[in-house]
């Protein structure tokens, strides 16, 4: 492949290993992937407090490719390095400077990092070179700790590579001399740059990247502001919905038609965040801030001072139409008024106020506050200042922003309906819902159709 040809990163990164001066390196912000191959191979390593830290390499199905499931095992120890790697998830930096005998990071600082870096690298002239392949990998038990690795992986990873071969060349650092680690790793990288799990994710990975850039609406497009957020419905997708903007600390009013329905809606948000709570996903501190960000109510006027509402009641174009006629009313200038539908026109909708410039489509998918992916469905009208803000707003609450045209079913209905029909024909040949599922669920679908409607219920699929 293209990537292993020479000059490489890892190249570069030996270069900078053997280099005789001491090269010390500040990261801040971020350090994931061949940013953190790099500095895993200066002498060095300074971190701002918060910087993330990863190899999110599995997650495009390969593993890291110049050096980082050699050199990071050595930094901070055979468990920790595992999990970061076969996870691909991102760590604080001053969690990992918290590990014992650690030598990933050898200072995380408050204040200037560049002043820090240069005061540290003064420190050191004259001091010899620490590298971190001249190190062992720390375990008191690495045998039995890699098997309990490999079973739990793969009964994880199922048919995917990418999570075996780091467990692999993870083992490799444990067991085997630094350059034949080496040569293990990059064995592991060419093999899986071929599969086709990997050719897939890669193309998911620059696809997504990709739906964001608008071609008519540069970056430089001006956005209004949003700071405190309108939902209509307290059902489990407004419900839903509302826990981003919470999440991300952005006031939210939730308005329902009768006090019985606003007071479910209001403890199912209150269940869900104490789930997390008990699960150690959140801290009492927080979950209390994010429930005081919540203001119930059940009249149309507390929503006069949003910069931003979305309606998520019934999809039906007659309760649209009289939902939408009341924001119309009483919504402020410049608020941007968008509908959580999944199948109506978003032209119709915008047709109920005096103000279609302003309407813009925002399709959760349920569970809203755990499913990454939103839809922006752009109206014949929406100005290019509102749909900007909704891929800013997307972006701070987290979701895969993907902008849609106005149509049937936008996107991701729209490949449903096919996937869906043909499921339906496996039916009409014979086959059983559990084997159709029971097969699509081997081929990697988180669900199969028949399950998948169940959870969403008959009533939705027959609507879209």
């Amino acid at each position: 492949p293209a990537a292993l040809a020479e000059p490489n990163l890892l190249s570069l990164i030996l270069a900078v290993e053997q280099s005789t001066k001491p090269v010390v390196i500040a990261v801040h912000g971020v350090c994931m992937g061949g940013g953190l191959e790099l500095a895993l191979g200066c002498h060095y390593r300074i971190a701002a407090r918060g910087t993330q830290v990863a190899l999110p390499e599995v997650k495009i199905g390969l593993v890291p490719g110049a050096g980082g499931t050699q050199r990071l095992p050595r930094a901070i120890g055979l468990e920790p390095a595992m999990n970061m790697i076969v996870s691909g998830n991102p760590v604080a930096s001053e969690l990992l400077a918290a590990i014992p005998g650690q030598r990933l990071f050898d200072q995380i600082v408050d204040s200037d990092l560049l002043d820090a870096a240069i005061a540290f690298a003064r420190s050191k002239v004259g001091a010899p070179l620490p590298r971190l392949r001249d190190l062992r990998v720390k375990h008191d038990n690495a045998e039995a700790f890699i098997a309990f690795a490999r079973l739990t992986v793969g009964a994880m990873a199922k048919d995917y590579p990418a999570p075996q071969r780091c467990v692999d060349c993870v083992e490799a650092a444990a067991r085997k001399r630094f350059d034949e680690g080496i040569k293990i790793e990059r064995e592991a990288f060419a093999a899986l740059m071929m599969t086709p799990e990997s050719r897939a994710l890669r193309h998911a990975f620059f696809g997504e990247r990709a739906a964001a850039k608008i071609p008519d609406v540069p970056e430089s497009t001006a956005t209004r502001e949003v700071s405190r957020v309108g939902i209509i419905g307290a059902g489990t997708m407004g419900g839903g919905i509302a826990m981003n903007f919470l999440n991300a600390g952005l006031p939210v009013v939730i308005l329902e038609t009768a006090q019985e329905a606003l007071d479910r809606g209001i403890a199912t948000v209150t269940r869900n965040y104490e789930s997390s709570l008990k699960k150690g996903k959140l801290t009492p501190d927080k979950l209390a801030k994010r429930l005081s960000l919540l203001t119930p109510t059940l009249d149309y006027a507390a929503l006069a001072d949003c910069d931003l509402i979305i309606e998520a009641v019934y999809e039906e174009i007659g309760v649209k139409e009289k939902v939408f006629k009341q924001l119309d009313a009483v919504a402020k200038a410049g608020a941007i008024l968008a509908s959580n539908t999944s199948t109506l026109n978003v032209d119709a909708i915008a047709s109920f106020t005096a103000r279609p410039q302003d309407v813009i489509g925002l399709h959760f998918f349920s569970p809203a506050n755990i499913m990454p992916l939103l839809e922006v469905v752009r109206g014949k009208l929406t100005a290019k200042e509102v749909l900007a803000t909704a891929m800013k707003v997307a972006k701070r609450i987290r979701k895969t922003a993907v902008v849609s045209g106005v149509c049937d079913g936008f996107i991701g209905n729209r490949m449903i309906e096919q996937y869906s029909r043909q499921a339906g024909f496996l039916l009409e040949e014979g086959a059983l819902p559990a084997q159709i599922d029971a097969a699509m669920e081997r081929f990697g679908m988180a669900m199969g159709p028949f399950r998948m409607s169940d959870l969403a219920g008959n009533d939705i699929g027959w609507a879209i």
